[in-house]
């Protein structure tokens, strides 16, 4: 195997393996990146949805408190003015979602499933924590969840669910009196849980990963090139010519010229050893010859 090609071997195999370690560390910079992409989307909806939840109770609850015709307003809960308006943002990204999802709630769309039930539960058990995030397969994809707890902390909530003889009765006439009571202040009944897609993110990260990669192998190709050319100036030919002019002295050949050295490395070094020895070798033939 002449050098150039164990130069160029030893190149592809270390080449090869950096390339290897380096898309292992960068797929997991750009999944953690992903994430907290998409982790910062759902803080934004969650801060959004308390928003609404804020409005509702600071500007309509005083109005609809007003109103002795009968009727149930639901546009003064809370909870139905944010999820409501979150409808309309689903029509349009129909991959996210907004739920306060309930264990026993008032109105039965509320109620908790079994992977939300789990979220609910796993806040109830641990008092002291805020929030919960984690990943979950859907139809359309891997999904991250951000979820916080619905704590009763206002005692005005209960007058609506302590239990169905106390509470109003246009509430009762819509939702009926069978679910949404026994509520007890401090205790956690539901959680808001956000959902968005991870496709889109991971897709990015995987194209921006594929993209480096095709230019660190590009960058490696021109190396790769401009390396082997100054190996063949700088070090195969030299070392070519003086194989030729050291086999053509072994022959007894006596007019080749000598090697020209040109500047002062290594290569041009070893010329100038070659040719005090070619010089020392004639020298001591002539002295044998003599």
């Amino acid at each position: 195997m002449k050098l150039r090609m164990k130069f160029n071997l030893a190149i592809l195999v270390v080449f090869l393996v950096g390339l290897a370690a380096t898309a292992v560390v960068m797929r997991q910079i750009s999944t953690d990146n992903a994430r907290a992409e998409v982790l910062q989307e759902a803080r934004i909806m969650l801060a959004a949805a308390d928003a609404i939840r804020k409005y509702t109770i600071r500007e309509i609850e005083p109005i609809t408190s007003g109103d002795h015709s009968g009727r149930f307003l639901a546009e003064s809960v809370p909870s139905y003015a944010a999820q409501t308006n979150f409808l309309t943002v689903q029509k349009q990204f129909p991959d996210y979602s907004y739920k306060e999802a309930t264990l026993n709630p008032t109105n039965p769309i509320d109620r908790a499933t079994d992977w939300e039930a789990d979220i609910v539960n796993l806040f109830r058990n641990k008092p002291g924590q805020t929030e919960f995030i984690g990943e979950r397969q859907t139809a359309n994809g891997l999904a991250l969840t951000l979820a916080r707890p619905i704590t009763i902390t206002d005692p005005n909530c209960l007058a609506c669910h302590t239990q169905a003889a106390d509470a109003p009765k246009a509430m009762i006439a819509v939702y009926g009196g069978a679910n949404g009571f026994g509520w007890h202040l401090n205790e956690t009944i539901g959680a808001q849980i956000v959902s968005v897609p991870m496709s889109l993110a991971l897709h990015k990260g995987d194209s921006d990963l594929l993209l480096f990669i095709i230019v660190l192998a590009g960058a490696f190709a021109v190396m790769t090139i401009v390396l082997n050319v100054l190996l063949s100036y700088l070090v195969a030919r030299p070392v070519v010519k003086m194989a030729g002019i050291a086999e053509a002295v072994s022959l007894g050949k006596p007019d080749v010229p000598e090697f020209e050295p040109t500047g002062n490395d290594e290569i041009a070094s070893l010329g100038r050893s070659f040719n005090r020895l070619r010089r020392s070798l004639e020298s001591a033939m002539k002295m044998l010859g003599s």
